[in-house]
């Protein structure tokens, strides 16, 4: 449950830090950056994967680089869903769900794997 709690917290962190880095991703509270940050971890959890999955070929043949809007993707679909959470346009989500991502990683080397 701890790690669950703290992963929340980063999630919600880097939410927060995007909207400060770009102008076309806003939030209205702090609420509405936990429900996103917690709507976009189950989100990732159980939908993620199954995407994955379907577009492996594309994936494949892009080497990787299609997971990028992917990601964009489930974070408009989070943004779509949550009240008070919004992305501007395709691009702002693809390079908002690529800064959320770097963040979080930044974040979780900073705490370290034993305290997740």
């Amino acid at each position: 449950m701890r790690g669950f709690l703290i992963r929340w917290g980063i999630t919600a962190l880097a939410l927060l830090t995007v909207t400060h880095i770009f102008d076309d991703i806003r939030a209205n509270s702090t609420q509405a950056i936990l429900v996103a940050a917690l709507l976009l971890g189950i989100v990732n959890a159980f939908i993620r994967p199954v995407i994955l999955i379907v577009t492996l070929p594309i994936n494949f043949l892009t080497l990787g680089l299609f997971t990028f809007f992917i990601n964009g993707i489930l974070l408009l679909i989070v943004a779509k869903l949550v009240a008070g959470f919004s992305i501007a346009g395709f691009w702002t989500g693809v390079f908002g769900a690529l800064m959320v991502s770097l963040i979080s990683i930044a974040l979780s080397a900073l705490i370290g794997k034993e305290r997740v």
